[in-house]
């Protein structure tokens, strides 16, 4: 028997749902869709303001001129300070979604975003130390684990059959952010404004995302952090293997991100307002193309389309190396935005290899059926947050790379011929892992072919 179709109940106040069951199609229909789509829409937007307020400074920096004393090695390592705090962030925000309720932390989550806004607005002036703004960047490190307690969050409200296109929509929504951020800091500057102009822009949007999340969003009460999937997610090797290629992908999105319009400021020597002009073409671009990685992963598997997107990445990291090495600004600009092509596609190929991993095992295992599905479930659900924290760091590993490379050489060169091959590792781990078939597992297939064939992590 189903449950019966009801709106659902309140109790302990606070909007506590506590009859919750997607899986129902007379529920979905009559109740759960309408009210999912709610949460989807705001938690949305929190999401992307984090992603605004967590790149924040790869706009501010643009603004810093030689009055505020700071080298480009001080303005890379004030950006990958800001990503280190957002990669470390998102694991405790994945469990905070159970812990204080997806409704609770949404509101929290929103509001603490205005510590690093603020905080930013009073400091932001010539004559202000490194140490102090380097302080300010790493307080909106917090915007980057709104991303993993949002991905919680709205994974809880649809059926499995609408996930993907839910958690696409949210992931892609809040990706944005970054380029909307830049959009905004490229008005600003255009219109001869300054920094604290840009700031005091977001400080009302945080207010209202925070105020809406009170207004309509809701808790449910049967979530709950799974350790017990959590300790078998960090056991696995696959998890591990996922991080790294996330590094490769979403760590080159956000690293890029940040850096970008710092790299053509300090190496071609365009002005603020030049950079921002293109800054934000790149993330723009990489946000809208995840959905059709995604899409292309479930049409071809996932682990194909990762395989020949880091092919891609490395190609165009070459030409990259290339233009740097001749000061070709052309070349140099329409490669870069094509590598962020690449790295969206490729946050939705590899995040969409997850569950499918999951489910191989599952199978390997001796599961079926429900059990199998319930088993994948979990444990992706539990990978998925440790993935996107690790391969955040790969945003800190950029702008580390650049900072020494201009220390180095005075150039990103060093840097992006370090990227090339680590593209060059990464197709390599894909290959070997979840494309490979061993010998004997080929003989096997061909002597058994009447048999029916075991998945392999080639489906995934």
């Amino acid at each position: 028997m189903t449950a019966p179709s009801q709106a659902p109940a309140q109790s302990r106040g606070g909007r506590w749902i506590d009859h919750w069951d997607p899986e129902d199609e007379t529920f979905w229909n009559e109740t759960g869709e309408k009210v999912a789509r709610r949460n989807l829409l705001f938690s949305v937007l929190s999401e992307h303001i984090g992603f605004s307020i967590w790149t924040l400074w790869s706009v501010m920096v643009l603004f810093m001129g030689p009055e505020y004393g700071l080298t480009p090695a001080d303005k890379f390592f004030i950006v990958s300070m800001a990503t280190l705090v957002g990669a470390i962030v998102r694991v405790p925000y994945t469990f905070a979604v159970a812990v204080f309720g997806g409704r609770n932390w949404t509101i929290v989550s929103a509001s603490l975003l205005l510590l690093p806004t603020i905080a930013a607005f009073i400091v932001m002036e010539p004559g202000t130390s490194f140490t102090t703004f380097l302080m300010c960047a790493m307080l909106a490190g917090i915007g980057g684990g709104n991303f993993a307690s949002s991905m919680t969050n709205i994974n809880a409200f649809f059926p499995l059959r609408k996930k993907g296109w839910a958690l696409g929509l949210n992931a892609g929504g809040g990706n944005i952010g970054v380029p909307v951020v830049q959009l905004v800091g490229l008005a600003v500057i255009g219109a001869s404004g300054g920094p604290r102009v840009l700031l005091g822009i977001y400080i009302p949007f945080i207010i209202v995302a925070a105020i809406l999340a009170a207004l309509y969003m809701d808790n449910i009460s049967s979530v709950k952090n799974d350790t017990g999937a959590a300790k078998e997610a960090v056991k696995d090797a696959h998890t591990w293997i996922m991080s790294f290629l996330y590094i490769g992908t979403f760590g080159s999105f956000i690293g890029y991100s940040f850096a970008f319009g710092l790299v053509l400021q300090t190496q071609f020597g365009r002005t603020p307002l030049e950079s921002a002009y293109v800054t934000f073409i790149g993330p723009l671009l990489g946000s809208l193309i995840r959905p059709v990685g995604g899409w292309l992963a479930d049409r071809y598997g996932g682990a194909k389309i990762t395989l020949w997107n880091f092919a891609a990445m490395a190609a165009a990291t070459g030409v990259i190396v290339i233009a740097s090495m001749q000061e070709s600004l052309p070349l140099f600009t329409t490669a870069f935005i094509f590598l962020f092509v690449l790295t969206g596609l490729g946050n939705g190929s590899t995040y969409k290899m997850i569950p499918g991993i999951y489910q191989a095992k599952a199978t390997a295992m001796g599961l079926e059926g429900e059990e199998a599905a319930s088993y994948g479930r979990r444990l992706s659900g539990a990978s998925m947050g440790l993935i996107g924290a690790v391969g955040a760091l790969g945003g800190l590993g950029i702008n580390l790379a650049f900072r020494q490379s201009f220390l180095s050489v005075g150039s990103g060169t060093g840097a992006f011929v370090a990227f090339l091959a680590f593209y060059g590792v990464c197709f390599v781990v894909t290959w070997a892992v979840y494309l490979r078939r061993p010998a004997a597992q080929a003989s096997a297939t061909s002597a058994a072919s009447e048999r029916k064939p075991q998945l392999s992590y080639a489906e995934v």
